[in-house]
């Protein structure tokens, strides 16, 4: 009868310090991924931010509702005299002056916004810096560069924040 053998197959031996090296990364990259603490962002801090940017898009809307509805009550005043123009102009200015108080509370949601987007950015970064991520080492999302490409093209560009202004003449020959 013959005899197997039971025995492995030798494997190649991985150095101990690349082992170790290993078992390091994997910890830190555990830490890196506690400190995001990704439940508390998805479910706190990512939907307060929306529900927070709706409001500012309600409140906004609302109030320039308002403020139009009192312009053009304003316009259609209609008085015998001066004093009866002006008293009937003045509660409708007041009311233009209550819808603008909007934006102090905006102001406050949208700073709510930002700080949670601060967090999640330090916390994205503190990320990357565990795991060694570099800048432009990261792969580009083919589908966000397309994405990009279209609005640059199109100009779908939308406000810019500090930058040179567009002429109104190149916006006025854009609609010519």
């Amino acid at each position: 009868m013959a005899r197997t053998s039971n025995a492995q197959p030798a494997s190649p031996a991985i150095p101990v310090n690349e082992l170790l090296e290993i078992a390091d990364y994997i910890t830190k990259l555990k830490r890196g991924i506690a400190g995001l603490r990704a439940q508390e962002l998805t479910r706190d801090r990512i939907p307060m931010a929306h529900d927070e940017l709706g409001s500012v898009v309600a409140a906004t809307a609302s109030a320039t509702n308002r403020i139009m509805e009192a312009a053009e009550a304003m316009l259609a005043v209609e008085a015998k005299t001066l004093d009866e123009y002006r008293t009937k102009v003045e509660a409708h200015i007041g009311d233009i002056f209550e819808a603008c108080t909007f934006q102090d509370i905006t102001g406050q949601r949208i700073s709510k916004v930002v700080e949670a987007l601060g967090q999640l950015e330090k916390r994205l970064s503190q990320f990357s810096t565990v795991v060694n991520v570099r800048d432009g080492e990261a792969e580009h999302d083919p589908e966000e560069a397309r994405r990009k490409a279209r609005a640059e093209k199109l100009m779908l560009n939308g406000p810019q924040l500090k930058g040179p202004e567009t002429p109104q003449d190149a916006i006025d020959a854009l609609f010519s």
